[in-house]
């Protein structure tokens, strides 16, 4: 350890353009010294400590959409008195029956592991880890920022609202990647409106405020870990958007910080999962919370998740927000200051996963 040279090593990795799935190929039966996670070896990915979240019986809220516009008024607001009661009190919830057909999310999952499984010449031609371009594969975005790596790679795709031509998506998830996109935005606009509702605002309130005008696809492969008690497909962090919609498969490995321990979001049949970002705690003075959340490594898989990020920040966009005016009173003064998206990201990247939540930041 003494002699460990830990740049050079994430530059070798860097260098090989392979990701992580390139070390399982290779045929490797230790970990990289540079995805070891000393602080979860030591105490809190403790056999006792796993068994405890994944033996729970707590459970993020599931949420049926079913009937959202045509249910009547009574089903509408329960719907939304079932969104802010998650959003205040999880910072998650998963939903069901909310549009998104099942062949297009299954053959979306199919379509990223096409990606991430074809020969590693073609996946070259989209590494980067320049977080403006709008296709982007790589390993560990933060790589050089962060104090470990993850066991992770990720294909990232802007999709609106000045997407890549067509050609420039990869042809192994193209029609996948267009078609989920197109059903998960119009979701996204569904979930504005809830969680404009939830805060007691207009429908139309936070689409108004452009939240919902930018979206990019972040779609993470996890292979099999041979040392999965030394590492995490994602260290512990909370999102820096609006908020995300999750697609993951049957697996699992997603925990959410909650009430001072780690529980299971334990996939459902269906169902996509929801988060509340950073920038939507912010724009609620705190009324909902960004939840922090990780990914364990398996020694089984691979896992394929798929998270939508509602944000703005690869945008020319100047526009400032801070917490809603609506929201505030001598009571409920605010507690943020104003921030655009890109000035906000750009903090948050600079840092690398792991570090002091970026709201504190902004904290008045």
């Amino acid at each position: 350890m003494a002699n460990y040279d830990r740049a050079k090593d994430l530059r070798a990795f860097d260098d090989t353009k392979a990701g992580v799935k390139g070390l399982v190929d290779s045929g490797i039966v230790h970990i990289p010294e540079i995805f070891v996670t000393p602080a979860i070896t030591k105490n809190e990915f403790s056999t006792q400590n796993l068994d405890s979240c994944s033996n729970n019986n707590v459970q993020i809220p599931v949420i049926d959409l079913e009937g959202i516009n045509i249910g009547g008024d009574f089903r509408r607001r329960r719907i939304v008195e079932e969104v802010g009661e998650a959003c205040k009190t999880w910072g998650f919830f998963q939903v069901v029956n909310h549009g998104v057909p099942q062949h297009v999310m299954d053959e979306m999952i199919d379509g990223i592991r096409g990606f991430h499984e074809q020969p590693n010449d073609i996946k070259m031609e989209f590494y980067s880890m320049d977080p403006m371009k709008k296709v982007m594969f790589n390993s560990n975005f933060d790589l050089y920022q962060s104090k470990v790596a993850n066991w992770r790679d990720t294909l990232a795709c802007l999709m609106a609202p000045n997407p890549p031509t067509n050609d420039e998506l990869p042809e192994a998830c193209r029609e996948e990647l267009l078609q989920y996109s197109k059903h998960v935005r119009k979701l996204g606009h569904t979930v504005f409106e809830l969680l404009a509702e939830a805060l007691g605002l207009k429908l139309n309130h936070l689409l108004d405020m452009d939240c919902a005008k930018g979206h990019f696809i972040i779609s993470h492969y996890y292979p099999p870990c041979p040392e999965p008690n030394k590492t995490l497909g994602i260290t512990k962090h909370t999102d820096p958007d609006f908020f995300t919609i999750l697609l993951q498969d049957q697996i699992g490995g997603l925990q959410i910080y909650h009430q001072n321990q780690w529980i299971d979001i334990h996939p459902v049949t269906g169902a996509l999962v929801i988060n509340l970002g950073d920038l939507l705690q912010l724009l609620s003075n705190d009324k909902f919370k960004s939840a922090e959340h990780r990914v364990l490594a398996k020694d089984i898989g691979p896992r394929i998740s798929i998270a939508c990020f509602f944000t703005t920040q690869l945008l020319p966009f100047d526009k400032l927000y801070g917490p809603i005016k609506e929201l505030l009173s001598n009571e409920n003064p605010p507690l943020y200051k104003e921030t655009t998206v890109r000035d906000y990201v750009s903090y948050y990247n600079s840092k690398g996963l792991g570090a002091l939540p970026s709201l504190l930041h902004l904290r008045l």
